[in-house]
C-alpha cells in the first residue's frame, strides 16, 4: 500500500531501499518556502541501523503489511531472541541487533509483540513496563535523603543494574520501562 510521506507515523513499517524498515520518529516540517517535507528516524528491520531520512510530504511511500502476534519469550542464546506463539506452538527468532537492549530486562515467560512478515519475524514491540524482582541493592547511607532525589543501584532478577530511590529493599518487585532502563514504580 503507497501513502504519502506526511502521512508517516512512529512504528510503520515502509520499504526503503528494497529494504523494510520502522519509523522510529517522524516529524512534519515546513521550511516556509517550497514544498513541506518530513523527517524520518528509520531503523532497518535486519541490521538494526538507524538513519534520517527526509522525504517531500507528497512523495508516495510503500507501507509493509506487518502482523503483530503476542508470543511468550522462551530463552536467548548470544545472537537471538526465542519466541512461540502461544495458539500455533511456532518459534520464531529476533536477532538480538534488531531487538535492541531491551532484551535485558526479559524474563522467561513473559508475554510481548513480535512483528512478522510474510511469517518471518521482524522485530518486538517491548512492553512499556515490566516487573522485576531486587536481588541486590546497596545500602542507603543515613543522611542520603537530604538531597531529595537521591538514588541508590539495584540489581534485578535478570542481572541489569538500575537506579531507584533509597527506599527500595531487596526482595521488592520493581517496575521498569525496558526502553529507557528507568525505575518506574513499586508494585
Amino acid at each position: 500500500m503507497r501513502i504519502n510521506a506526511g502521512n508517516l507515523k512512529k512504528s510503520e513499517f515502509v520499504e526503503h531501499l528494497g529494504e523494510i524498515w520502522q519509523v522510529q520518529k517522524a516529524d512534519f516540517y515546513s521550511p516556509g518556502k517550497g514544498s513541506a517535507l518530513m523527517k524520518a528516524r528509520i531503523k532497518n528491520v535486519v541490521t538494526g541501523k538507524n538513519v534520517d531520512f527526509t522525504y517531500k510530504s507528497n512523495e508516495q511511500v510503500e507501507l509493509v503489511d506487518v502482523e503483530s502476534i503476542e508470543m511468550q519469550y522462551l530463552y536467548k542464546d548470544n545472537e537471538n531472541l526465542y519466541f512461540m506463539d502461544e495458539r500455533t506452538y511456532n518459534q520464531f527468532s529476533v536477532p538480538l541487533s534488531v531487538a535492541g537492549d531491551v532484551h535485558r530486562f526479559f524474563k522467561e515467560g513473559d508475554k510481548m509483540f513480535v512483528y512478522l512478515h510474510n511469517d518471518k519475524p521482524l522485530t518486538i514491540r517491548p512492553p512499556m513496563s515490566v516487573r522485576l524482582k531486587v536481588t541486590g541493592a546497596e545500602n542507603a547511607v543515613k543522611g542520603d535523603t537530604v538531597s531529595g532525589g537521591a538514588k541508590k543501584s539495584v540489581t534485578v532478577e535478570t542481572g541489569v543494574t538500575v537506579l531507584v530511590p533509597l527506599f527500595v529493599k531487596v526482595g521488592e518487585t520493581i517496575s521498569i520501562n525496558p526502553e529507557t532502563g528507568q525505575y518506574t514504580g513499586r508494585v
